[in-house]
């Protein structure tokens, strides 16, 4: 089952915090990556800070068996996702403002689940695909490039480029390509 990611950072050493991110989770998921995107620096995301971030996606190849659960397989992924995120130093827990909208601030890192192989999760804690990926060009970005690397733009992902043309613009910086080697 394919897995796609979205990780970022800006605070410390971002490139050295997404490396560390993609080290781990192949140790958690007891799988290398299959690919991953180029390393995109991007102003932040709905809040205001003076540290870019530095994004990309990650692709897993998960071998579960045919009969998976997909609501408790994507939350076992979310609590490795989360778990990683505490040991590269990130704390505190998601906070809301009065209207009940999500408040973003700078961290060391984050990884979203963006797919979930075909699967459509709607739960309190996880929804898959993930419902604002679609708005943000760092993540639609790297996403766009990973599905040519893995030639599954067509089948995994359908509509993939027709739904970035229509993601509201964001500044984005700078490609750096710092994939890492698989060896």
């Amino acid at each position: 089952v394919q897995l796609y990611l979205s990780l970022g950072s800006n605070q410390g050493d971002r490139r050295q915090n997404l490396q560390a991110a993609l080290s781990c989770l192949n140790i958690d998921l007891k799988t290398p990556y299959k690919a991953v995107s180029s390393f995109i620096e991007t102003e932040p995301w709905g809040f205001e800070s003076d540290e870019k971030f530095l994004n990309a996606v990650a692709l897993y190849e998960l071998n579960l068996p045919e009969n998976y659960n997909p609501e408790a397989e994507g939350l076992m992924i979310l609590e490795i996702c989360k778990d990683i995120e505490r040991r590269l130093g990130r704390t505190g827990e998601p906070e809301y403002d009065e209207k009940g909208e999500r408040i973003y601030r700078s961290r060391p890192i984050d990884i979203d689940i963006l797919l979930f192989g075909d699967n459509r999760i709607d739960c309190e804690e996880l929804t898959v695909p993930h419902k604002l990926m679609y708005e943000r060009d760092f993540v639609m970005i790297p996403l766009q490039e990973i599905t040519g690397q893995a030639g599954n733009d067509e089948n995994v992902i359908p509509d993939l480029i027709g739904d970035l043309k229509k993601a509201p613009s964001q500044k984005v910086e700078c490609l750096i390509d710092c994939r890492l080697d698989r060896q």
